[in-house]
């Protein structure tokens, strides 16, 4: 299965950013890639700051998960055909999720 990432040649420069300045690296990737980098900035911003993520699947009878950061906001995921897509968030006080969650997924 061939992505984007694989047909990106690493040049001696690249190479070398990656080991003395990966963020910069990472950045000229990003940019060379096509990959939105405000997105993925974004992203960062919100996932680096929070101390405990918590996954539940949906109660509703519906596929898809909850991922809850901090315990107080909830971000809401459901399937879509072959993916999920996000649905919203909801803010509250919840309960710590499971870490024994993945244990039984067959990785094939």
């Amino acid at each position: 299965m061939k992505n984007q990432a694989d047909k990106i040649k690493l040049n001696w420069f690249i190479k070398t950013l990656l080991r003395l300045r990966p963020k910069l690296a990472v950045k000229l990737l990003t940019r060379k890639m096509g990959i939105k980098a405000s997105l993925f900035n974004q992203a960062h911003e919100v996932f680096s700051k929070t101390e405990r993520i918590d996954i539940f699947p949906l109660k509703s009878g519906h596929r898809g998960f909850i991922i809850i950061l901090d315990r107080n906001t909830a971000l809401y995921f459901y399937q879509d055909g072959n993916h999920f897509i996000y649905d919203g968030y909801e803010i509250g006080e919840y309960d710590e999720g499971d870490i024994t969650i993945f244990d039984n997924i067959n990785i094939g």
